[in-house]
């Protein structure tokens, strides 16, 4: 199961690479949600309204209003304020397909479809960008997916700094691992301000009582403060990727 486990870890990250040189003056900062739930438009939010940053939230369509392990995923109404706000909505497929387990044919149907019921629900509004649910893609995935959108991301607990795929960008997620070790999260911050890169950061729900895979108001906060102070850009994944990237491939 290890060998199982590392293969499917490491294969994706070494094919159907499209990889770019990192181009910015200054260093980015990104913040996402991953299936978008209620709190990540509440409490999430109006976090991030104090330090003047906009977020990206990677949505199921097809889950709206619907319980899930880290709460109720968010309502058409919570998106609409999301947008009137300027935040970004990223597809993440319709129905939470599993990005390794999900035959390539019906995970790409499922991606299609939440791009299709965005453009009835708000039709004004694209996806620009995709994270990958649960886990890295199969590489046949990660080839058809890439082919979709400005950029992709999935995990890693790592920057962006140099050469990235763009089919694969890190991210580093706020959830149990980090939750009562903001300090790494610091240094994470001020890595990513000396190298000059571009640092997603990616949770789930935003609560006083979390669930593991999101994190705390007051530990959240600490991340969004921090992000300010440093002195970088504090942007979308969508409009970073515009930003800081030649969007053309060099391998």
């Amino acid at each position: 199961m290890r060998v199982i486990s590392k293969y499917r870890r490491t294969i994706p990250q070494h094919l159907y690479c499209r990889k770019v040189t990192l181009k910015t003056a200054k260093p980015i900062i990104s913040f996402s949600f991953d299936d978008a739930p209620h709190t990540a438009f509440t409490h999430g939010i109006d976090i991030m309204k104090k330090y003047g940053a906009r977020a990206t939230f990677y949505v199921c369509l097809g889950l709206l209003d619907v319980d899930s392990p880290s709460g109720v995923i968010a309502s058409e109404v919570d998106l609409h304020c999301a947008l009137k706000e300027d935040h970004e909505l990223g597809c993440h497929t319709f129905d939470h397909k599993n990005s390794w387990e999900t035959k390539p044919e019906c995970f790409v149907r499922s991606v299609l479809r939440n791009r299709q019921t965005l453009s009835t629900l708000f039709p004004a509004a694209t996806f620009s960008s995709f994270a990958y649910p649960i886990c890295d893609p199969r590489p046949s995935t990660k080839r058809r997916i890439g082919e979709l959108f400005q950029c992709c991301r999935s995990g890693g607990q790592a920057i962006n700094v140099g050469l990235a795929d763009l089919n694969l960008l890190k991210a580093f997620f706020l959830d149990s691992r980090s939750e009562n070790n903001v300090d790494v999260v610091k240094r994470l911050i001020n890595q990513n301000s000396n190298v000059g890169g571009w640092l997603i950061f990616a949770t789930h729900d935003v609560d006083d009582n979390p669930s593991r895979y999101g994190c705390s108001r007051m530990n959240f906060e600490e991340v969004v403060k921090c992000a300010a102070n440093s002195g970088s850009l504090l942007l979308p994944v969508g409009k970073a990727c515009k930003l800081a990237y030649q969007l053309t491939s060099i391998e």
